[in-house]
């Protein structure tokens, strides 16, 4: 639903959800929505509690957010919601807003989202199943082909596994899966470049499993088969390359995306490289979904010191996106 507004050219509507209610998200997502760089390529409209957003604004020093570009979602007593202090019930306030953002994306009442950052254990004490965002999204959206990218100018990856303990990775990997997410990686990487995507794939073990002497097979008869798969239908792929050099300038000068076997092991790296900017971008959705790539920074909620280039970053995305 691209709108215009008093003659001026279409704007895509971007959803922001606020995130965890005792972390740093609201602020973030307060500060974002008023720059005059968003509202110059959007119209952007918070999913969250007014109550508290106010009273947010009121200690770090913001306007309140206008009214008409607020959606509210999630039951808080907005005296009881401390900073750095998430509970039960922020917890279900911050999933509330995300279901309600998801529900308007599909029934096309927005464009895009964007999600501020949650506290995973809230949703776990608010009885909430899904680890994570990206779960929700692939579940409400009813897809099972889908993938976390993180990227940033420096550095794109792409996680084949995602909210998985180390222990399980190796039970969890196929050969379907590492296809699907060169193919996905792929895809995006030529979509935001113009141009064939160069991937490499991570492998599992160090070393790359070095011929079966550091690993119980998995770079023989799981990744190099997807990779000889992505290779027919004219991906340019190489792999499955050593974790521990993967990374190193040299390589990153060839590489448009990495795809990763497991959560760290792509994070690790963006995160050390593109911090504040990075954006994390699920695909396979039929929306638009971007977000932060920080967590809920609960030890400097409701200061004012929290930097809001990763969310700035974020809607510029989706905004992008959701142009096409």
């Amino acid at each position: 639903m691209v709108v215009a507004v008093d003659g001026e050219q279409l704007k895509p509507v971007i959803g922001i959800t606020v995130g965890d209610a005792s972390g740093i998200g609201p602020e973030l997502a307060m500060k974002c929505a008023a720059l005059p760089e968003v509202n110059n390529r959007c119209r952007p409209v918070l999913y969250g509690n007014v109550s508290v957003m106010n009273r947010i604004a009121a200690a770090v020093q913001l306007d309140p957010p206008d009214a008409a570009a607020i959606v509210e979602t999630g039951v808080l007593d907005v005296h009881s919601v401390q900073p750095g202090k998430f509970t039960a019930e922020t917890g279900r306030a911050s999933f509330q807003a995300v279901e309600a953002a998801i529900s308007d994306s599909l029934e096309n009442k927005i464009d895009g989202i964007v999600t501020g950052p949650i506290q995973k254990e809230a949703w776990r004490l608010g009885g909430i199943t899904y680890p994570g965002h990206t779960e929700l999204f692939a579940d409400r959206c009813q897809v099972s082909e889908y993938c976390m990218m993180l990227t940033s100018e420096q550095i794109s990856c792409v996680l084949a596994t995602i909210h998985v303990a180390i222990a399980e990775v190796p039970g969890q990997l196929s050969t379907e899966m590492i296809f699907r997410a060169i193919g996905l990686a792929a895809q995006a990487m030529e979509k935001r470049l113009g141009r064939p995507a160069r991937v490499a794939v991570c492998g599992l073990n160090p070393h790359a499993g070095e011929g079966g002497r550091f690993s119980h097979g998995e770079e023989e008869h799981l990744l190099v088969p997807a990779i000889i798969q992505a290779r027919q239908m004219g991906i340019e792929v190489t792999g499955p390359l050593p974790p521990d050099t993967a990374f190193t300038p040299a390589v990153r000068l060839h590489t448009d995306v990495y795809v990763c076997m497991y959560h760290d092991q792509g994070l690790i790296p963006l995160k050390t490289l593109a911090f504040d900017d990075a954006v994390n971008v699920t695909l396979g959705l039929p929306i638009v979904r971007t977000s932060v790539d920080h967590g809920t920074a609960l030890d400097i909620a409701w200061t004012g010191q929290a930097s809001h280039q990763s969310m700035l970053a974020a809607i510029h995305m989706a905004v992008d996106l959701a142009n096409g």
